[in-house]
């Protein structure tokens, strides 16, 4: 299934990657997917607390490179 919302946060750094994740999720509906892809050595342990803390579903995370992927269900 391709995602609703696509966000590239390579370059950025914390806390810009979940700042703009959260940007996005105000404008999702319940139901759809992000992915955002990042390259902060943060990312990984800050996407899970943002997905734990806000209710949302980490469907998917990878990493590739240093560059980490990750799959977001909006609830």
């Amino acid at each position: 299934m391709s995602p609703d919302i696509q966000i590239d946060a390579r370059g950025t750094k914390c806390p810009r990657p979940i700042i703009e994740l959260a940007k996005a999720r105000r404008q999702a509906a319940a139901g759809s997917r992000i992915v955002i892809v990042a390259d902060d050595l943060a990312f990984e342990s800050d996407v899970k607390a943002w997905c734990e803390t806000t209710g949302n579903t980490l469907e998917s995370f990878s990493s590739d490179g240093g560059v980490h992927t990750a799959t977001i269900c909006i609830v």
